[in-house]
């Protein structure tokens, strides 16, 4: 044997001795005390991480090893899930740790068109980066605030540069008060009868299910599919069963599901726990995304609430957040999520409600899908029915964000057009703005020019005209507005969002973006870049972004030129 061979062998790992990092007995000893007496299930990693992130403001590479030998898992997973959501912060080997305080600016369209960009610039240039950083980040689900910032946990609406200092300097890093009502207030109001109701046999779940079909209830989250056709089809699975709440809304303009957590966390917990009954779930999940903090504190204090009340066995409501990630919004991303790995949407079929969590049959809601049952219940299906306007059914609940006198949360009948929710619940257009477009269903939803302002806004009724409504997420733009500038926005999101997992999306977001940024625009090679990103994409996320492309094309040809673009018909062979 040679010199160099024997010099070979010597340097390979001995038999059994595990490859790669090496374990850290002080991080391992770290690990177990900071996780003392908490589960070791797979599903618990993202947890894990979350006390790791919050313990010391970052995930180094030595808890992370320490971390997968506790949890009994490979490295490569751990790393995997670690480095896969925004708001872990991995450091690795010889890197310096972050800043001890992030600040984050939104940088969604609504706070971009309020001077999110100015804002990040002013911040950046008047702090030290190595005791404060500034990150611009997604979509934070306060819109109608714009523009936002966090600060630590604390939310800054309407900020200003010296609004965020002030917040800085007076150490107001936790999330503000939120004032709910307790569960007695909600039990006055006949709170948790419905709940009560299906348990003693008083209310039938057929009953109930055909009241919910008179009442047009969809599930209102994005797909719209109807509530009841979501139980038959769980109920018609062997057990046992799974219920999850998404919570998790992070499409760009959406903010209504806070809207109703803040508001009245009893009712809906009223409707999640009605679902998980009539589906006979074995437990109740609840994904809240992670850019809510002061929600997470509500529903823990709610779901105790209930608890104590003998309402919930202990345990039965797990409440577990996200950690930034877009994707998580999609169901089955969601239930990946929620088993401890990255949220990556799963092929189907098949579909959640046959295999979901934990491989079993699921039954996935939206927040306000489930708020509005005991509604309805104590008010009947015709009630919400009538609400509707232009022959459409329902109430529906309109984030409305960008140039408008009033921005929020609108609750208002199903079918309302656009210029009706302006004028009649918004105030009007903002001073000085004069309408241009908006989007119906936030940014997948697509783009609508002003003269379609009288569109009925509701499931199926914005298809004909390439767009659809989702969460109802209504963001208006102003002739003020530069157009690229939006979609670039809007396509910049999609590209920092993707999952990575397929590449019509992961490499067709990028590739477009690139093409908006330029001043020639070849319209065969958008149009044909859109037709594979929707064919062949995994999810939602591919299948969509290229709508607000699609409407500026169709519907803003001149307004681009002005610009400076140029629009060429380019070669469809090409």
């Amino acid at each position: 044997m040679t010199r160099v061979q024997q010099s070979d062998l010597r340097r390979r790992p001995a038999r059994g001795r595990p490859r790669g990092r090496e374990l850290d007995p002080a991080a391992l000893r770290e690990v177990e005390a900071l996780l003392a007496g908490r589960s070791q299930a797979r599903d618990q990693l993202i947890e894990h991480l979350h006390a790791l992130q919050d313990r010391y403001g970052h995930l180094s590479a030595r808890h992370l090893v320490a971390l997968a030998r506790w949890m009994r898992l490979p490295m490569a997973a751990v790393f995997e899930t670690a480095t896969f959501y925004a708001h872990f912060d991995f450091v690795d080997d010889g890197e310096a740790p972050p800043a001890p305080l992030t600040v984050r600016v939104c940088e969604s369209l609504s706070c971009q068109l309020a001077g999110a960009g100015e804002l990040e610039r002013a911040l950046a240039e008047g702090t030290d980066p190595a005791s404060i950083r500034i990150v611009a980040a997604p979509c934070m689900g306060h819109c109608d605030e714009a523009p936002v910032a966090q600060v630590g946990h604390r939310h800054v609406g309407h900020a200003t540069p010296g609004l965020v200092r002030a917040t800085i300097d007076a150490g107001s890093l936790d999330p503000g008060p939120i004032d709910w009502p307790a569960l007695d207030s909600y039990r006055a109001r006949g709170g948790y009868g419905l709940l009560a109701g299906l348990r003693t046999g008083r209310v039938c779940v057929e009953d109930l299910a055909a009241m919910l079909e008179a009442a047009g209830l969809r599930g209102l989250g994005g797909a719209g599919f109807p509530t009841q056709r979501k139980w038959q089809a769980v109920l018609a699975c062997p057990g046992p069963r799974y219920a999850v709440i998404n919570a998790d809304e992070g499409e760009p303009g959406t903010f209504k599901d806070r809207h109703y957590l803040e508001r009245e966390p009893h009712q809906f917990l009223e409707g999640a726990l009605a679902s998980a009954e009539i589906v006979a779930a074995s437990a109740l999940y609840i994904y809240l995304r992670d850019e809510y903090p002061g929600l997470y504190r509500v529903l823990q204090r709610a779901i105790a609430e209930v608890e104590h009340a003998g309402i919930a066995a202990p345990g039965f409501i797990v409440l577990r957040r996200g950690a930034g990630a877009y994707i998580c919004g999609e169901e089955s991303a969601l239930i990946e999520s929620l088993e401890g790995k990255p949220g990556k949407p799963r092929h189907r079929p098949p579909y959640v409600a046959e295999r979901g969590l934990f491989d079993r049959p699921t039954l996935v809601n939206n927040v306000e899908t489930v708020y509005w049952i005991p509604e309805i219940h104590r008010r009947g299906g015709e009630w919400f029915a009538q609400q509707g306007r232009h022959g459409r059914k329902g109430l529906r609940s309109f984030s409305v964000s960008g140039r408008v006198r009033h921005p929020g949360v609108h609750v208002a009948p199903a079918g309302i057009t656009l210029s009706e929710l302006v004028d009649e619940y918004c105030g009007g257009m903002a001073e000085g703005h004069e309408l241009l477009c908006y989007l119906p269903g936030g940014a997948s939803g697509g783009m609508l020019p002003a003269s379609k302002a009288d569109i009925p806004l509701d499931f199926d009724t914005l298809q004909p005209h390439g767009c659809f409504i989702g969460s109802a997420a209504i963001i208006v733009v102003s002739t003020r507005d530069d157009l690229r500038t939006v979609l670039t926005n809007l396509m910049a999101f999609f590209a920092d969002e993707s999952c990575g997992q397929c590449t019509p999306c992961r490499v067709g977001t990028d590739k477009m973006l690139a093409l908006l940024r330029r001043d020639r625009w070849d319209e065969a090679q958008l149009r044909r870049l859109s037709r594979v990103m929707m064919d062949a994409s995994i999810c939602g996320l591919g299948q969509a972004a290229p709508n607000p492309v699609l409407g500026a094309l169709d519907h803003f040809r001149e307004r681009l030129a002005s610009q400076g673009i140029r629009i060429v018909a380019g070669e469809t062979g090409r």
